[in-house]
Parts: structure tokens; C-alpha cells; sequence
């Protein structure tokens, strides 16, 4: 059974379990599947040392990333996965931006930002993977990435509400607001299957909030 969009984007704050999540679903239903390639990104580590001096040079160079990895993708069709499932939507770089940058170079990223953003196609179904801060500091100490290993609950709160704030003014796209605090979809294939059964639903354009 496939899911009744063509595009689902899967997000969350760090930590959420947004690329186990859309790995797993574009295995189980032969999806396309895009995964961010933030790792290969030389500012990151700097940016969690220096955040205000690196802000800027990070959100540019992630912006350029996404795009370069969505047009590729998304402009081309695919006859053997017509499902395309991603573990992102390019609007992660505003919402971070927002968060990081200074009101002048925010303008300014804003202008890049809206040239790009026209250009790319948008989710059919946009995912938001909701875990309270304590649980994302146990994922992310878990997986053991050096530089997250020193990201501040403050951080986590302000992304966070970030997504909130986008995703509160969103009237005119499919958006599932999940809570996962109760379940563990990584261990437990039923919490999996729960959680996948609802993504896959046909849902009307609007936000929907959902605790599993």
C-alpha cells in the first residue's frame, strides 16, 4: 500500500529521528528517498563553537546544499519511485536562520532565500516529529556526534519554537504535527507501524495535530 502523496518531507528538531524515519519508510514503500547531507558541512563543528561568528557562512552554505540536492531531484522524474520521501523541507533553512542570524544578515538571507524557494516543488505532506528537549539530548548523546555533543537545551528550545511558529501560520499545505513522546518507533515495529499508518492517511490541506 502507498502512501497518497507523491512528496512527503519528514521533519523535527535535532534528534527527532527524522532520517531513521524516512529511511525507513522509503525501504518499506520502494520511495525516492533524499537524506540531508549535512555531515560533509566544514562549518558545523564551528558554528557550535562559535555560533555567532559562523552563523551566517553555515545557514548560506546549507541553503546552497538543499537546493542543489531538491532541484536535482525533484525536477527529474522518477518512473520506478514515484514516491519521493525526504528527511527535510528547504523551508529548515529559514526557520534556523531565523533563529541564528542577526536582523541584517536575516533580511538579507531572506532575499536568497525566497529567489530559491519558488524554484523548488513543494511536500504534498510535511511531517513534524514533536519530542520534548529532555528527549532529544538522549538521542542525540546516543548517536555520539562529537560536535552535537556540547548543544544546549536553549538551542534545542528556540528551534523548537521556530517550527512552531512556522508551522502555526501554515493554511494552504498538509501538515501532521506529531507528538512521539509515547512511543519509540525506532525499537518498536508496532509503534513504527502505528506511526506510519497515520502518516499514510489522506489528510486534508491544513495543520493536524496528532499524539501518538
Amino acid at each position: 500500500m502507498l502512501p497518497a502523496y507523491n512528496y512527503i518531507a519528514i521533519e523535527g528538531n535535532i534528534g527527532a529521528g527524522k532520517t531513521t524515519l524516512s529511511t525507513r519508510m522509503a525501504e518499506q514503500f520502494g520511495a525516492r528517498l533524499i537524506l540531508e547531507q549535512f555531515e560533509d558541512n566544514s562549518f558545523l563543528p564551528k558554528f557550535y563553537e562559535d555560533p555567532e561568528r559562523f552563523a551566517f557562512p553555515l545557514e548560506l552554505s546549507f541553503l546552497a546544499d538543499r537546493y542543489q540536492q531538491l532541484i536535482n531531484k525533484l525536477t527529474v522524474r522518477d518512473m520506478f519511485h514515484p514516491v519521493t520521501i525526504a528527511d527535510y523541507f528547504i523551508h529548515k533553512s529559514l526557520i534556523f536562520a531565523r533563529k541564528t542570524l542577526g536582523d541584517q544578515e536575516f533580511a538579507l538571507y531572506s532575499r536568497v532565500f525566497a529567489i530559491i524557494d519558488n524554484v523548488l516543488p513543494k511536500p504534498d505532506l510535511l511531517v513534524y516529529l514533536y519530542l520534548r528537549i529532555d528527549r532529544l539530548q538522549h538521542n542525540i548523546r546516543k548517536r555520539g556526534r562529537s560536535y552535537e555533543q556540547n548543544i544546549q537545551d536553549d538551542y534545542l528550545g528556540k528551534i523548537q519554537e521556530g517550527y512552531f511558529d512556522y508551522i502555526r501560520q501554515q493554511s494552504g499545505m498538509r501538515v501532521l504535527l506529531i507528538d512521539t513522546n509515547n512511543i519509540d518507533f525506532v525499537a518498536n515495529p508496532s509503534d513504527y507501524d502505528r506511526l506510519v499508518e497515520l502518516i499514510m492517511q489522506d489528510h486534508p490541506i491544513g495543520v493536524h495535530r496528532f499524539e501518538m
